[in-house]
């Protein structure tokens, strides 16, 4: 997510694919017949924006030459995934590349999984890759600009198999940033430790506990130290409809003293109270939610975003 200005806010945000295939179109002639309308005209659903060639190949090669240069970041500043090979991956199916890499000094190999120019990585292409991948691969490594909030911590080890989540970088949609390399242009973002809990009264309470960080260079994955060097902001949708994320809370950390810089980039003195009710890992009490459902969206100092979804009965 990137705020654009006082009132702007812009985010790639999870979504679904509606279905267009023959059920689908069963169940239009169903309402068409009960209502006594005639069937709505069919739009084929866009992909990508008017005027962008059908570049697909392109894009997976551009995608592969940066990945080689820049190879996979994490949130701290000497752990970097560099890869010694990546080559195209002959087979049919998801996979995009065998990559090989080192591990605590031991040869590893890695599928490489490229998501969707536009759109989102959903669970069943993660599975997939892993079914496709699982008998020779000691990593799966996704490539994606955005996840579905289902790809979470069930997909993170399937078996033997470690999968990495690599949020790839908008500049690589810009034709420059395909011959630039280097940079974090994959970034993994561990998953959010988050609990719900009710209190006395019945009402929920969200904690953000840490955020579980893999190493690349040892392959382990650890708890952050502390949250605030982790995590830049976090939202709560209390009532979430499965489509839409609607910010009702928001909380914002970061450490050095997030407070001065605040209070200087906005050259103006801030409510120390109302500050404190903001800088806080854990959440204020909330109504338990009418559709059974609160998101938590938590956001690093990359810009990286993680969601996960609570079912609340």
């Amino acid at each position: 997510m990137r705020v654009t200005g006082p009132f702007t806010v812009e985010s790639l945000s999870p979504h679904r694919v509606l279905p267009t295939d023959a059920e689908d179109t069963a169940i239009l002639e169903a309402l068409a017949a009960e209502t006594g309308e005639p069937l709505p005209p069919r739009h084929k659903l866009r992909t990508k924006p008017d005027g962008v060639p059908d570049s697909g190949s392109d894009f997976v090669t551009a995608v592969l030459d940066n990945l080689a240069k820049a190879g996979v970041q994490n949130t701290k500043k000497k752990e970097r995934l560099t890869f010694a090979t990546i080559r195209p991956w002959p087979g049919q199916g998801t996979v995009a590349a065998e990559a090989t890499y080192e591990e605590a000094g031991q040869p590893r190999r890695a599928a490489i999984v490229i998501g969707p120019e536009y759109g989102t990585v959903g669970q069943e292409l993660v599975r997939a890759a892993a079914r496709d991948c699982r008998d020779w691969a000691d990593a799966l490594i996704v490539c994606g600009f955005a996840f579905d909030p289902q790809v979470g911590e069930t997909t993170m080890n399937l078996g033997r198999l470690t999968v990495l989540k690599a949020r790839m970088s908008q500049e690589l949609h810009a034709a420059d940033a395909y011959k630039a390399g280097g940079g974090n242009l994959f970034v993994v973002f561990g998953e959010p430790d988050i609990t719900l809990d009710r209190d006395a009264a019945g009402l929920c309470v969200v904690r953000l506990l840490g955020v579980d960080i893999f190493d690349p260079t040892t392959g382990e994955v650890r708890s952050s130290g502390r949250v605030q060097d982790d995590v830049a902001c976090w939202f709560i949708d209390t009532d979430y409809d499965g489509d839409s994320f609607f910010v009702r809370h928001a909380y914002f950390l970061g450490g050095k003293d997030p407070f001065e810089k605040l209070k200087a980039a906005l050259k103006a003195d801030v409510d120390q109270d109302a500050w404190a009710s903001l800088y806080r890992t854990e959440s204020r009490p909330f109504a338990p939610p009418k559709q059974g459902r609160v998101a938590v969206k938590v956001i690093n100092h990359y810009g990286d975003e993680a969601m996960r979804v609570f079912k609340v009965a």
